[in-house]
């Protein structure tokens, strides 16, 4: 038999398609229950595809008719699970890690564009809401490792592309604990949880939803299916799984070590963005794309128990671990904007680091608008690189 020197395709994506359309089913919650659509041996070097977070939802057309009415119930779509053996077909297992390797990465052939946008506050907004309310929307073009926006003229870029979701599917027990700290997050509101005035327009949680849940190859108007889509987990904000992690260095090179909480640690990957910076200043601040991961898995055995401390005396409450790649753009000139914790009425806040941040951005994009930007351009500028 042949030896195979290039990736196999485990997921594959027809862009032309709508993720129900795809050949393996997507998914966008987190659930134990959601069976895997592949599987593949450590030490394989495979390839997984996937759809942009919306699936499609928001096109390279200019208009902000997609963006100002997007389905946000439907975020984010992500190829998986995928069910991880070892070399003698022995699963993964609670209690194990899954060490993840990105070898390669990249925009899918023939579909090499994106999009960055700014949510209407009326549909979610983003954390400089109070200050650009309205959908705003920019298409990029890719040339290698360059972007340009029609939308942006004079500006060109390298990426540091990268996926925003790497995740292992959460045990019942762990699940549970999400669905109760954050429900009661819902439930105390801003008592709780006031971090800026953003909050005052968004909701602090995103609970278990019906409504746009996507659960793979379970289907719906069945009772499983609806038992299952009022117990998964939204995808929205990263945890003990890792998820919805957003690191831009996390590229060619990198490792990911996620803890395995279910047998076969049932891996999903999804949200490809082409370039994001240290924050989505808009929400969707990312340059959104469909792309490829080729990957390598490895499995440590009794892995986390090495997280174990006095002061985390279980399985369930670890976090995945990141080791960057060698592959970065380099700059030989920046700038840096600072931050204080006074917000812009003058009100000073003790050390909060979202009210530092936001002045921060504020800052460079009022720099940015002195070069013949708009404002709303900028935004989108600020994210980068």
């Amino acid at each position: 038999m042949a030896q195979r020197h290039g990736p196999r395709l485990v997921i594959p994506i027809d862009v032309k398609k709508k993720p129900h359309e795809q050949a393996l089913p997507l998914h966008n919650r987190w659930h134990p229950e959601i069976p895997p659509v592949a599987e593949v041996r450590t030490g394989e070097f495979f390839r997984v595809e996937m759809v942009d977070f919306s699936g499609g939802g928001i096109t390279r057309e200019y208009t902000i008719d997609d963006i100002k009415h997007a389905n946000m119930s439907i975020v984010h779509y992500l190829s998986g699970p995928i069910r991880v053996l070892d070399t003698d077909g022995i699963p993964a297992k609670p209690g194990d890690l899954l060490a993840v390797e990105i070898c390669n990465l990249g925009p899918l052939p023939g579909d090499e564009w994106g999009f960055t946008a700014t949510f209407d506050r009326e549909n979610g907004g983003g954390f400089l809401t109070d200050h650009f309310p309205s959908a705003t929307k920019a298409i990029w073009y890719f040339e290698g490792i360059y972007a340009y926006s029609p939308q942006i003229p004079g500006v060109r870029f390298p990426g540091l592309t990268h996926p925003g979701i790497v995740g292992t599917a959460p045990s019942k027990e762990l699940l549970k604990i999400w669905n109760d700290r954050e429900r009661e997050v819902e439930e105390n509101g801003l008592q709780t949880l006031k971090l800026c005035e953003v909050l005052h327009s968004r909701p602090l949680a995103n609970l278990p939803s019906t409504k746009g849940c996507v659960l793979g190859k379970i289907q719906g108007d069945t009772p499983e299916w609806e038992r299952i889509a009022r117990e998964a987990a939204r995808t929205i904000p990263g945890r003990e799984n890792g998820g919805n992690c957003d690191i831009k260095n996390l590229s060619r090179g990198s490792k990911v070590y996620l803890p395995v909480f279910v047998e076969g640690a049932n891996l999903s990957t999804g949200d490809m963005h082409f370039s994001q910076g240290d924050g989505e200043v808009s929400f969707c601040g990312a340059i959104e794309m469909s792309g490829f991961l080729e990957l390598k898995c490895e499995i440590i055995r009794g892995g986390m128990k090495e997280y174990l401390t006095p002061m985390g005396p279980t399985l369930l409450h670890v976090n995945p671990i990141f080791e960057i790649g060698p592959v970065e753009p380099r700059f030989s000139e920046w700038l840096v904007f600072e931050g204080i914790s006074v917000d812009e009425s003058g009100r000073q806040h003790y050390l909060d680091a979202s009210v530092a941040y936001k002045r921060a951005v504020l800052n460079a994009i009022d720099y940015l608008s002195k070069f013949g930007y708009s404002k709303e351009q900028n935004i989108r500028n600020c994210g980068f690189p």
